[in-house]
């Protein structure tokens, strides 16, 4: 037991001493000071804030659910609203469109199958298009959800 907290304590003072030197590094790269606020720095480098991150690999997920590209259980939450078959082709089959279930809770609506599909439903028709490739999708959505950070 006694060897089990001293590797920990020896694993906490090599991450405690690897973030000592990434902040020095930080520092003197930038100019920043520990009480300086790090939001301008971080748009700077065009890192998205936590928030717009969560937000940016959700709508990845999606992209790869909607393209039977990631896993079943993922695939089956996604349902699109507007399939491709059928004697005439619709305007609205142009970007994919999800259905949201309605949910009754607060936890409910943080579910995968709630929480992404709305914020599929709410990027823009270019983002949407089945078109897209995945890498050109990456950049579009992360420059939208930047751009959309800094008006906010």
């Amino acid at each position: 037991m006694i060897h089990f907290y001293a590797e920990l304590q020896t694993t906490c003072f090599n991450v405690c001493s690897r973030c000592k030197m990434l902040q020095l590094g930080s520092q003197q790269t930038f100019g920043v000071v520990t009480s300086d606020h790090i939001t301008p720095v971080l748009r700077q480098l065009h890192w998205l804030p936590v928030r717009q991150r969560v937000n940016f690999k959700l709508a990845v997920l999606v992209y790869q659910a909607l393209r039977n590209t990631t896993t079943r259980y993922l695939v089956e939450d996604c349902q699109q609203l507007v399939s491709n078959t059928g004697p005439r082709r619709l305007r609205s089959a142009d970007v994919d469109t999800c259905i949201a279930p309605p949910t009754r809770t607060r936890l409910g609506d943080r579910s995968f199958s709630v929480d992404g599909l709305r914020l599929w439903n709410s990027l823009p028709a270019a983002l949407r298009h089945p078109d897209v490739e995945i890498g050109q999708f990456r950049r579009l959505l992360k420059t939208f959800l930047f751009a959309r950070d800094c008006v906010a």
